[in-house]
């Protein structure tokens, strides 16, 4: 295990070897109908769109044991193959970065990931990416679909993210994951205090008005968060959220409609809430929170070799800390004015 390393050298001079992908599914009754291309996509979603339309093109994505057209629609029953050679993407640039790695074996990597850090390389984000981090300190990853990346975090959400290492690895977590047998817990401090606990089945899909956003809307994706209140205080709360399915801002947008949005969540939670009466310190704490308030605090998932449970946790960040610890001191302070009143 290794703490806050930048594992400069590390493997650089072991030679990068390509990878062969074997993948098989059977088109389910929820996904009959779908072209080639979309079934696809759901079904494999560790490997990007671009790279499976080149597969189905290529031959190496079949259905049936023959090849298909990405639009011809699929059946019931129907049974998709990928037989492939995976090569190290030469496109993407390994940075020396500072890495917060909570656990290293062979198989796999649990990264603490800081706020303002993108996960993947994307539009106006080519570099500085945690993915750009991760080739520099194990450049074998390059093999590895997303560079073994199973799940991502927003750029200013912090904690624990799962990183596979090898081919053997990364089947098994996508699996698990896709299975929800990866357990995802977080911690968040938001506007407003819920009476209690629940569950928000509502689907997400982009935004119809502003497209760079997720919303609830009738024809998006299924997606169910479950939170319950660990303290309350006068007008803020601090939750412990669950998920049984892992939409792009899924946590932020289900707050957000509920009416519980994340502190500092300037593009779901609109402007800072303040409570009655609110001192000085703790309204300058809240004005100034400039990310929203989401921690990824714990995963638990079985090694993906040894079967044996795997489950770490992580603290929350020093900003979360500091406001909540404002809170508490605002609580207490309320409670002494009561019983002297």
């Amino acid at each position: 295990m290794e703490n806050m390393t930048t594992c400069a050298n590390r493997h650089l001079d072991e030679p990068m070897q390509e990878s062969r992908i074997l993948r098989r599914e059977t088109i389910t009754e929820s996904l009959a109908g779908l072209r080639l291309d979309q079934a696809a996509a759901r079904l494999f979603p560790d490997f990007s769109r671009s790279r499976l339309q080149l597969w189905i093109k290529s031959g190496n994505l079949t259905v049936n044991s023959r090849n298909m057209k990405q639009r011809e629609r699929l059946q019931q029953g129907d049974v998709i193959e990928i037989d492939a050679v995976l090569a190290p993407d030469g496109e993407l640039t390994p940075e020396a970065m500072e890495l917060d790695i909570r656990f290293e074996d062979e198989d796999l990597l649990i990264v603490n990931k800081p706020e303002n850090l993108v996960v993947h390389p994307a539009a106006g984000h080519h570099e500085g990416t945690l993915l750009n981090g991760l080739l520099h300190s194990f450049p074998e990853l390059a093999q590895l679909p997303r560079a073994g990346i199973i799940h991502r975090l927003d750029k200013d959400t912090t904690g624990l993210m799962l990183i596979a290492r090898s081919l053997r690895a990364h089947t098994s977590l996508v699996r698990q994951l896709q299975e929800r047998r990866i357990e995802r817990v977080y911690q968040a401090l938001v506007h407003g205090v819920p009476t209690g606990g629940g569950t928000v089945d509502q689907p997400l899909g982009r935004h119809p008005v502003h497209r760079t956003r997720m919303a609830v809307v009738a024809e998006g994706k299924p997606a169910r968060t479950h939170y319950r209140v660990l303290e309350r205080f006068s007008a803020h709360s601090f939750l412990e959220i669950t998920l049984d399915t892992g939409r792009t801002h899924q946590i932020r947008v289900h707050l957000s409609w509920l009416g519980y949005p994340a502190v500092g969540d300037r593009t779901y939670g609109g402007r800072p809430k303040l409570p009655p009466a609110c001192p000085a310190e703790l309204a300058k704490t809240l004005g100034e929170f400039k990310r929203q308030a989401l921690h990824a605090c714990r995963l638990s998932f079985a090694h993906p070799v040894s079967k044996k449970n795997i489950s770490k946790d992580i603290e929350l960040p020093k900003d979360m800390i500091e406001l909540l610890e404002q809170l508490k001191s605002d609580a207490l302070a309320r409670e002494r004015n009561d019983a002297q009143a």
